[in-house]
């Protein structure tokens, strides 16, 4: 993934003396006003805001129905041709994601197909909510899928603070009822610009903290993070120090997760294909579905 009414400042020029008849204008004006009882609105003495200097800067138009997990991995690192990995490894459980872009998701179907759990995209920014998520979400939860919320990050836009927040009271939440995957935060490249967002790396990296330890305040669990490496790499300098507390889901298009970012042994999850069996993307949990659910237990 993806406004303001401004006041133009008074231009021209000003006759001969008005410069020196303004305040006193100004003081019977109010004066007149309080005579007659008038109640001025709140904030209403406060200047009107300037215009802002022109600017040639483009924004593109916002488009998160769009934005999804693994929306900008391909056009970025490619798919690599061949076989999906193996699903039949029993230390190996399937699954998907999704987001507005499936619309309403047949869950009998998919659950009679293998799926086990489903992470389904719930918002974007401060102002974005998948309008297809109550059926996705506690669609998947009647199937029997183990489910869980992921957020599309735009941290060019607001804190990581400010998202998690739009996050949790809009579906990123979290329960200890074994059927609830931890929260989720999609960092990816970014589809309106520059891959990192135009931060730092130690700027992006706070960011992510942010994120994460509002998630954690707010629900008791960190969330989960979706990235891939090439992406981490160059968006946090490889950064190392959130290996310890939140799982990895890895995006890689290809036969083997690959070498994964500074901080993490294994990967929790792993997005092996945006297509196959299932609706949206391919998942894999590292584990066997007894783990799954001991990670929904946290």
């Amino acid at each position: 993934m993806p406004r303001s009414s401004r006041s133009a400042r008074p231009t021209g020029p000003t006759r001969p003396g008005a410069r020196r008849r303004l305040p006193v204008l100004a003081a019977l004006a109010a004066a007149t006003a309080l005579v007659a009882g008038a109640t001025a609105p709140a904030y209403a003495a406060d200047p009107a805001p300037l215009a802002p200097a022109p600017t040639t800067e483009h924004r593109p138009a916002f488009h998160p129905d769009r934005d999804f997990a693994g929306s900008t991995v391909a056009a970025h690192e490619g798919r690599t041709p061949g076989s999906p990995p193996a699903l039949l490894d029993a230390a190996q459980t399937p699954g998907l994601d999704v987001a507005s872009y499936q619309g309403n998701v047949d869950w009998t179907t998919t659950a009679a197909n293998g799926a086990q759990f489903a992470y389904v995209k719930a918002t974007e920014g401060t102002s974005y909510t998948n309008p297809y998520f109550a059926q996705q979400y506690n669609g998947s939860y009647n199937a029997g899928l183990i489910r869980g919320a992921y957020h599309f990050a735009l941290p060019d836009h607001s804190s990581g603070t400010a998202q998690a927040n739009w996050f949790v009271d809009h579906g990123g939440g979290w329960s200890a009822d074994g059927a609830t995957l931890p929260p989720a935060l999609d960092i990816e490249y970014n589809p309106y610009g520059a891959s990192c967002y135009g931060l730092s790396q130690s700027a992006m990296v706070g960011w992510i903290r942010d994120f994460s330890n509002t998630v954690l305040n707010r629900t008791g669990r960190y969330p989960t993070i979706y990235t891939t490496t090439n992406w981490w790499s160059g968006c946090t300098g490889n950064y190392g120090g959130f290996g310890a507390t939140n799982p990895l889901w890895i995006a890689r298009y290809s036969s083997t997760a690959g070498t994964l970012p500074n901080g993490w042994g294994y990967q929790t999850f792993w997005q092996y294909s945006d297509s196959g069996t299932f609706p949206g993307d391919q998942d894999l949990f590292n584990g066997a579905a007894d783990r799954l659910s001991a990670l929904a237990l946290g």
